[in-house]
Protein backbone atom coordinates (compact mmCIF):
# COMPACT_ATOMS: atom_id res chain seq x y z
CA UNK A 1 0.00 0.00 0.00
CA UNK A 2 1.32 3.51 -0.63
CA UNK A 3 2.42 5.69 2.60
CA UNK A 4 -0.04 8.46 1.43
CA UNK A 5 -3.93 9.13 2.23
CA UNK A 6 -6.42 7.49 -0.84
CA UNK A 7 -8.01 10.18 -2.69
CA UNK A 8 -11.81 9.83 -2.42
CA UNK A 9 -14.11 10.63 -5.07
CA UNK A 10 -17.33 12.22 -4.15
CA UNK A 11 -19.38 10.16 -6.66
CA UNK A 12 -18.04 6.95 -5.38
CA UNK A 13 -20.53 5.58 -3.05
CA UNK A 14 -18.76 2.20 -2.75
CA UNK A 15 -16.28 4.13 -0.07
CA UNK A 16 -17.76 5.10 3.35
CA UNK A 17 -16.86 8.64 4.16
CA UNK A 18 -14.58 8.15 7.12
CA UNK A 19 -15.58 8.82 10.73
CA UNK A 20 -13.42 10.72 12.87
CA UNK A 21 -12.89 8.90 16.23
CA UNK A 22 -11.56 11.13 19.35
CA UNK A 23 -8.85 9.54 21.84
CA UNK A 24 -9.63 10.64 25.04
CA UNK A 25 -7.38 10.23 28.13
CA UNK A 26 -4.86 8.11 26.20
CA UNK A 27 -1.10 9.04 26.54
CA UNK A 28 0.63 11.89 26.96
CA UNK A 29 -0.58 13.42 23.72
CA UNK A 30 -4.10 13.54 22.90
CA UNK A 31 -6.94 14.70 21.17
CA UNK A 32 -9.34 15.69 24.10
CA UNK A 33 -13.00 16.41 24.46
CA UNK A 34 -16.02 16.59 22.21
CA UNK A 35 -15.13 19.66 20.67
CA UNK A 36 -11.97 18.39 19.86
CA UNK A 37 -9.10 21.02 19.60
CA UNK A 38 -7.90 21.41 15.75
CA UNK A 39 -4.89 21.16 14.45
CA UNK A 40 -4.82 24.85 13.45
CA UNK A 41 -5.61 25.91 17.29
CA UNK A 42 -3.10 23.33 18.95
CA UNK A 43 -0.11 25.15 16.41
CA UNK A 44 -1.54 28.73 17.69
CA UNK A 45 -1.46 27.79 20.97
CA UNK A 46 2.09 26.39 20.71
CA UNK A 47 3.17 29.44 19.07
CA UNK A 48 1.48 32.39 20.86
CA UNK A 49 3.55 30.35 24.30
CA UNK A 50 6.35 31.07 21.82
CA UNK A 51 5.93 33.89 20.77
CA UNK A 52 5.16 35.49 24.73
CA UNK A 53 8.54 34.02 26.05
CA UNK A 54 10.32 35.41 22.57
CA UNK A 55 9.20 39.15 23.40
CA UNK A 56 9.85 38.50 27.54
CA UNK A 57 13.04 37.09 26.32
CA UNK A 58 14.39 40.22 24.24
CA UNK A 59 13.01 42.70 26.76
CA UNK A 60 14.98 41.77 29.78
CA UNK A 61 18.11 40.72 27.62
CA UNK A 62 18.25 44.11 26.42
CA UNK A 63 18.17 45.23 29.73
CA UNK A 64 20.40 42.96 31.59
CA UNK A 65 23.09 44.07 29.23
CA UNK A 66 22.76 47.12 30.39
CA UNK A 67 22.60 46.52 33.98
CA UNK A 68 25.82 44.28 33.28
CA UNK A 69 27.70 46.52 31.72
CA UNK A 70 26.93 49.28 34.63
CA UNK A 71 27.35 46.80 37.48
CA UNK A 72 30.16 45.02 36.17
CA UNK A 73 28.54 41.56 38.16
CA UNK A 74 29.76 38.13 36.56
CA UNK A 75 26.43 37.12 37.78
CA UNK A 76 24.70 39.58 35.47
CA UNK A 77 26.50 38.79 32.46
CA UNK A 78 26.01 34.95 33.00
CA UNK A 79 22.09 36.36 33.27
CA UNK A 80 22.34 38.46 29.98
CA UNK A 81 24.12 35.63 28.19
CA UNK A 82 21.12 33.41 29.60
CA UNK A 83 18.68 35.43 28.21
CA UNK A 84 19.63 36.27 24.64
CA UNK A 85 20.31 32.27 24.57
CA UNK A 86 16.74 31.95 25.23
CA UNK A 87 15.61 34.47 22.51
CA UNK A 88 17.85 32.78 20.18
CA UNK A 89 15.74 29.39 21.59
CA UNK A 90 12.82 31.07 21.20
CA UNK A 91 13.27 32.20 17.67
CA UNK A 92 14.43 28.57 16.38
CA UNK A 93 11.53 26.88 18.32
CA UNK A 94 9.57 29.73 15.96
CA UNK A 95 11.04 28.18 13.02
CA UNK A 96 10.27 24.79 14.26
CA UNK A 97 6.91 25.42 14.78
CA UNK A 98 6.56 26.58 10.75
CA UNK A 99 8.37 23.86 9.47
CA UNK A 100 5.96 20.72 11.26
CA UNK A 101 2.78 22.31 9.91
CA UNK A 102 3.79 21.25 6.53
CA UNK A 103 1.20 19.15 4.71
CA UNK A 104 3.06 15.59 3.39
CA UNK A 105 4.15 15.15 -0.23
CA UNK A 106 5.34 13.04 -2.26
CA UNK A 107 8.99 13.30 -1.02
CA UNK A 108 7.92 13.37 2.57
CA UNK A 109 4.92 10.98 2.62
CA UNK A 110 4.59 10.56 6.10
CA UNK A 111 4.85 15.15 6.57
CA UNK A 112 7.41 17.27 8.09
CA UNK A 113 6.63 16.86 12.09
CA UNK A 114 10.05 15.96 12.53
CA UNK A 115 11.30 19.24 11.30
CA UNK A 116 10.05 20.59 14.69
CA UNK A 117 12.85 17.87 16.72
CA UNK A 118 15.55 18.84 14.08
CA UNK A 119 15.53 22.26 15.25
CA UNK A 120 14.45 22.14 18.49
CA UNK A 121 17.97 20.00 18.93
CA UNK A 122 19.47 22.93 17.13
CA UNK A 123 17.89 25.39 19.30
CA UNK A 124 19.03 23.61 22.79
CA UNK A 125 22.70 22.50 21.29
CA UNK A 126 23.61 26.04 19.85
CA UNK A 127 21.79 28.21 21.82
CA UNK A 128 21.82 26.50 25.25
CA UNK A 129 25.34 25.60 25.25
CA UNK A 130 26.91 28.56 24.11
CA UNK A 131 25.27 30.46 26.86
CA UNK A 132 26.54 27.58 29.28
CA UNK A 133 29.90 27.89 27.81
CA UNK A 134 29.91 31.76 28.42
CA UNK A 135 28.21 31.68 31.98
CA UNK A 136 30.58 29.34 33.03
CA UNK A 137 33.89 30.87 31.43
CA UNK A 138 33.07 34.26 32.85
CA UNK A 139 32.64 32.36 36.50
CA UNK A 140 35.80 31.10 36.12
CA UNK A 141 37.64 34.24 34.99
CA UNK A 142 36.29 36.67 37.35
CA UNK A 143 36.77 33.99 40.48
CA UNK A 144 39.99 35.36 41.41
CA UNK A 145 39.14 39.32 40.43
CA UNK A 146 40.10 42.24 42.82
CA UNK A 147 37.55 43.46 44.86
CA UNK A 148 35.92 47.18 43.57
CA UNK A 149 33.14 48.88 44.85
CA UNK A 150 29.93 47.28 44.37
CA UNK A 151 26.02 49.01 43.49
CA UNK A 152 24.09 46.53 42.83
CA UNK A 153 20.86 48.16 42.47
CA UNK A 154 19.94 48.66 38.78
CA UNK A 155 21.00 45.11 38.83
CA UNK A 156 18.44 43.96 41.60
CA UNK A 157 15.73 46.13 39.85
CA UNK A 158 16.30 44.70 36.80
CA UNK A 159 16.53 41.14 37.94
CA UNK A 160 13.27 41.42 39.88
CA UNK A 161 11.81 42.91 36.32
CA UNK A 162 12.82 40.50 34.91
CA UNK A 163 11.84 37.52 37.25
CA UNK A 164 8.18 38.89 36.82
CA UNK A 165 8.34 38.61 33.04
CA UNK A 166 10.21 35.61 33.22
CA UNK A 167 6.95 34.31 35.45
CA UNK A 168 4.65 34.83 33.16
CA UNK A 169 6.22 33.56 30.43
CA UNK A 170 6.35 29.98 32.83
CA UNK A 171 2.75 30.23 33.91
CA UNK A 172 1.42 30.53 30.83
CA UNK A 173 3.74 27.66 29.63
CA UNK A 174 2.71 25.61 32.78
CA UNK A 175 -1.18 26.60 31.97
CA UNK A 176 -0.84 24.54 28.65
CA UNK A 177 0.84 21.88 29.93
CA UNK A 178 -1.04 21.36 32.92
CA UNK A 179 -4.99 21.78 30.65
CA UNK A 180 -3.44 18.84 28.48
CA UNK A 181 -2.43 17.06 31.95
CA UNK A 182 -5.25 16.73 33.57
CA UNK A 183 -7.13 15.00 30.89
CA UNK A 184 -5.10 11.80 31.72
CA UNK A 185 -4.05 12.66 34.85
CA UNK A 186 -0.73 13.24 35.14
CA UNK A 187 1.02 16.57 36.72
CA UNK A 188 2.27 19.66 34.58
CA UNK A 189 5.75 18.46 34.62
CA UNK A 190 4.84 14.93 33.79
CA UNK A 191 3.22 16.42 30.75
CA UNK A 192 6.29 18.39 29.48
CA UNK A 193 8.47 16.13 29.56
CA UNK A 194 6.35 13.41 28.08
CA UNK A 195 4.91 15.44 25.41
CA UNK A 196 5.79 15.04 21.56
CA UNK A 197 5.15 18.57 21.15
CA UNK A 198 9.07 19.94 21.87
CA UNK A 199 8.16 23.59 21.79
CA UNK A 200 6.07 23.15 24.64
CA UNK A 201 8.69 21.43 26.48
CA UNK A 202 11.50 23.46 25.10
CA UNK A 203 9.86 26.86 26.29
CA UNK A 204 8.92 25.36 29.77
CA UNK A 205 12.27 23.74 30.56
CA UNK A 206 13.56 27.03 29.23
CA UNK A 207 11.59 29.40 31.25
CA UNK A 208 11.96 27.08 34.55
CA UNK A 209 15.79 27.78 33.68
CA UNK A 210 15.71 31.55 33.77
CA UNK A 211 13.18 31.69 36.98
CA UNK A 212 16.41 29.51 39.07
CA UNK A 213 18.54 31.57 37.34
CA UNK A 214 17.35 34.76 38.29
CA UNK A 215 17.08 33.70 42.57
CA UNK A 216 20.71 32.07 41.66
CA UNK A 217 22.12 35.18 40.22
CA UNK A 218 20.27 37.88 43.09
CA UNK A 219 21.63 35.58 46.11
CA UNK A 220 25.35 35.62 44.21
CA UNK A 221 25.15 39.34 44.05
CA UNK A 222 24.00 39.97 47.49
CA UNK A 223 26.13 37.51 48.86
CA UNK A 224 28.99 39.57 47.10
CA UNK A 225 27.46 43.06 48.19
CA UNK A 226 27.50 41.58 51.76
CA UNK A 227 30.84 40.16 52.44
CA UNK A 228 32.38 41.70 50.13
CA UNK A 229 33.83 39.14 48.34
CA UNK A 230 33.93 38.40 44.58
CA UNK A 231 33.93 34.96 44.41
CA UNK A 232 30.11 34.67 45.20
CA UNK A 233 29.47 36.63 42.11
CA UNK A 234 31.86 34.36 40.05
CA UNK A 235 30.09 31.19 41.75
CA UNK A 236 27.05 32.64 40.73
CA UNK A 237 27.56 32.82 36.99
CA UNK A 238 28.76 29.61 36.96
CA UNK A 239 25.48 27.76 38.64
CA UNK A 240 24.02 29.71 36.14
CA UNK A 241 26.15 27.98 33.24
CA UNK A 242 25.78 24.38 35.10
CA UNK A 243 21.70 24.80 35.11
CA UNK A 244 21.90 25.91 31.14
CA UNK A 245 24.01 23.01 30.22
CA UNK A 246 21.81 20.61 32.12
CA UNK A 247 18.94 21.93 30.40
CA UNK A 248 20.53 21.41 27.33
CA UNK A 249 21.83 17.78 27.58
CA UNK A 250 18.03 17.40 28.42
CA UNK A 251 16.30 18.65 25.72
CA UNK A 252 18.63 17.57 23.02
CA UNK A 253 18.26 13.80 24.86
CA UNK A 254 14.66 14.08 24.81
CA UNK A 255 14.17 15.46 20.76
CA UNK A 256 16.82 12.82 19.85
CA UNK A 257 14.58 9.97 21.39
CA UNK A 258 11.69 11.34 19.00
CA UNK A 259 14.28 11.77 15.73
CA UNK A 260 15.48 8.01 16.56
CA UNK A 261 12.09 6.69 16.49
CA UNK A 262 10.09 7.08 19.68
CA UNK A 263 7.49 4.57 20.17
CA UNK A 264 4.11 5.74 21.80
CA UNK A 265 2.82 5.03 25.26
CA UNK A 266 0.96 1.81 26.56
CA UNK A 267 -2.09 4.13 27.00
CA UNK A 268 -1.76 5.31 23.33
CA UNK A 269 -0.79 1.67 21.94
CA UNK A 270 -3.49 -0.13 24.11
CA UNK A 271 -6.25 3.14 22.38
CA UNK A 272 -5.37 2.11 19.19
CA UNK A 273 -5.46 -1.67 19.71
CA UNK A 274 -8.81 -1.48 20.88
CA UNK A 275 -10.09 1.30 17.94
CA UNK A 276 -9.09 -1.36 16.02
CA UNK A 277 -10.66 -4.92 17.62
CA UNK A 278 -13.67 -2.51 18.12
CA UNK A 279 -13.98 -2.20 14.04
CA UNK A 280 -16.74 -4.72 12.69
CA UNK A 281 -14.39 -5.45 10.08
CA UNK A 282 -11.55 -6.61 12.00
CA UNK A 283 -11.32 -10.31 13.87
CA UNK A 284 -7.93 -9.87 15.34
CA UNK A 285 -4.79 -7.74 15.33
CA UNK A 286 -1.39 -9.77 15.41
CA UNK A 287 1.00 -6.87 15.06
CA UNK A 288 0.76 -3.31 15.76
CA UNK A 289 3.52 -0.98 15.46
CA UNK A 290 2.80 2.92 16.73
CA UNK A 291 5.60 5.94 16.32
CA UNK A 292 5.30 9.59 16.59
CA UNK A 293 6.15 10.83 13.17
CA UNK A 294 5.70 14.82 14.65
CA UNK A 295 4.17 16.72 17.49
CA UNK A 296 0.93 14.68 18.08
CA UNK A 297 1.01 12.46 15.27
CA UNK A 298 1.83 8.80 14.89
CA UNK A 299 2.33 6.63 12.28
CA UNK A 300 0.62 3.14 12.57
CA UNK A 301 1.23 0.10 10.73
CA UNK A 302 -1.06 -3.37 11.48
CA UNK A 303 -1.79 -6.77 10.72
CA UNK A 304 -4.95 -7.61 11.14
CA UNK A 305 -7.72 -10.92 10.13
CA UNK A 306 -10.31 -9.21 8.42
CA UNK A 307 -14.27 -10.50 9.14
CA UNK A 308 -15.87 -12.93 7.19
CA UNK A 309 -14.06 -14.85 4.20
CA UNK A 310 -13.74 -12.78 1.76
CA UNK A 311 -11.83 -11.88 -1.96
CA UNK A 312 -8.46 -10.06 -1.81
CA UNK A 313 -10.27 -6.92 -3.80
CA UNK A 314 -13.16 -6.48 -1.00
CA UNK A 315 -10.33 -7.10 1.23
CA UNK A 316 -7.90 -4.37 -0.28
CA UNK A 317 -11.61 -2.08 0.03
CA UNK A 318 -12.29 -2.77 3.54
CA UNK A 319 -8.41 -1.52 4.15
CA UNK A 320 -8.67 1.24 2.50
CA UNK A 321 -11.87 2.16 4.73
CA UNK A 322 -10.54 1.55 7.55
CA UNK A 323 -7.28 3.27 7.12
CA UNK A 324 -9.66 6.23 6.10
CA UNK A 325 -10.93 6.08 9.37
CA UNK A 326 -8.10 6.43 11.09
CA UNK A 327 -6.57 9.31 9.29
CA UNK A 328 -9.88 11.71 10.16
CA UNK A 329 -8.77 11.23 13.52
CA UNK A 330 -6.20 14.03 13.95
CA UNK A 331 -3.47 11.60 16.22
CA UNK A 332 -2.86 9.68 13.00
CA UNK A 333 -0.86 11.13 10.56
CA UNK A 334 -0.87 7.58 8.49
CA UNK A 335 -2.38 4.40 8.46
CA UNK A 336 -1.01 1.16 6.60
CA UNK A 337 -2.75 -2.21 7.10
CA UNK A 338 -2.03 -5.50 5.76
CA UNK A 339 -3.38 -9.41 6.16
CA UNK A 340 -1.82 -11.06 9.40
CA UNK A 341 -0.08 -14.65 8.23
CA UNK A 342 -2.14 -17.44 9.41
CA UNK A 343 -2.19 -19.08 12.70
CA UNK A 344 -0.33 -15.69 13.96
CA UNK A 345 -0.51 -15.21 17.17
CA UNK A 346 -3.07 -12.14 18.55
CA UNK A 347 -2.66 -9.41 20.46
CA UNK A 348 -4.73 -8.60 23.69
CA UNK A 349 -5.58 -5.62 25.12
CA UNK A 350 -5.28 -5.59 29.30
CA UNK A 351 -8.07 -5.68 31.65
CA UNK A 352 -7.80 -1.65 31.91
CA UNK A 353 -6.32 -0.45 28.80
CA UNK A 354 -6.20 3.01 30.16
CA UNK A 355 -4.98 2.56 33.88
CA UNK A 356 -1.03 3.30 33.84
Amino acid sequence: MNLKPPKTNSQDTSIAQPTTRIARGVGMDIVDSDNATSEGEQHSGSLTTVLIAVGANLIIAIAKTVAAVMTGSASMIAESAHSWADAGNGTLLIVAEKKAVKPADSSHPLGYGKESYVWSMIAAFGVFMAGSIVSIYTGITEWNAAESETNYTIGFIILAVAFVLEGFSLGQAYLQSKKHGEVINVSAIGYVINTSNPTLRGVFFEDLAAVIGLAVAAASMGMHAYTGQPFWDALGSIIVGILLGAVAIFLISRNRDFLVGYKVSERIHNYALSELLEHSDIDSVSYLHLEWVGPKKIFMVAAVDIAGNQKEKEIAQKFEIIESQFRANPLFQEVILTLSVPNADVLLLPDSPLET
